[in-house]
C-alpha cells in the first residue's frame, strides 16, 4: 500500500475531556427566626464555559429558594438568594496530537445543582444549605485522521449486514 491509497482528512474532533464533581455550602440569612425548613430547591441555573490555561473555567450561578416556618410554625415564608460558583475542570484526557491551538469548548452539567441536606443552625439561625453539582467538559479541536482510498469502489453485495450489525451491537455508545 502506498500514500495514494489513504487520504489524509482535516476534522474537528474532541481532543480533551474533563469530569469534575463538587460539594459546596452556602449559608442563607433569613428574614425571621426560622422553626422548621419546609423545602429547599435550587432553580435558574445557568454556566457558561472557556479555557483558561490547562483548565476548563465554568463559571455560573443559581437561585437557592428556601420554604421555612418561623413563630413557633405558625407563619411561613420563601427566602431566595442568587449564589454565584466558579469550579476549575481539569482536562485529564487529552489528544497531544490535535494540530489546533484554538479550542471550542462545550460544557454539560451532569448533575445539575442539587440540595443534599437544608438545615438551621441553631447559634446563628442562619440556614445552611449543601448542594452538589458535576460538569462534563470537552475540548474540540482541528485534528488529522487518514482514510482508506478504495480506487474500484465497494460493492454493497460484498458486505454481511448481519455481521455488522453484531459488531455495531456490541459497540458501548457515551450518553453522557
Amino acid at each position: 500500500m502506498s500514500d495514494r491509497d489513504y487520504r489524509e482528512i482535516i476534522t474537528k474532533a474532541v481532543c480533551g475531556k474533563g469530569k469534575k464533581f463538587t460539594e459546596t455550602a452556602h449559608t442563607v440569612v433569613p428574614n425571621h427566626k426560622p422553626t422548621s425548613i419546609l423545602g429547599c430547591w435550587i432553580i435558574n441555573h445557568q454556566y457558561q464555559a472557556r479555557k483558561k490555561g490547562e483548565v476548563v473555567e465554568v463559571s455560573g450561578a443559581y437561585d437557592i429558594n428556601i420554604w421555612y416556618s418561623y413563630s413557633n410554625n405558625t407563619k411561613t415564608e420563601v427566602i431566595t438568594e442568587r449564589k454565584q460558583y466558579v469550579d476549575e475542570v481539569k482536562v485529564s484526557m487529552r489528544d497531544e496530537r490535535c494540530i489546533s491551538s484554538q479550542f471550542d469548548v462545550v460544557a454539560r452539567a451532569t448533575q445539575q445543582p442539587n440540595t443534599l441536606e437544608c438545615q438551621i443552625d441553631e447559634k446563628t439561625h442562619h440556614i445552611k444549605v449543601e448542594l452538589e453539582r458535576e460538569f462534563v467538559v470537552d475540548l474540540i479541536g482541528e485534528t488529522k485522521v487518514w482514510a482508506k482510498i478504495e480506487p474500484n469502489g465497494f460493492d454493497e453485495d460484498d458486505v454481511d449486514l448481519s455481521e455488522l450489525e453484531s459488531e455495531l451491537s456490541q459497540i458501548k455508545l457515551d450518553r453522557e
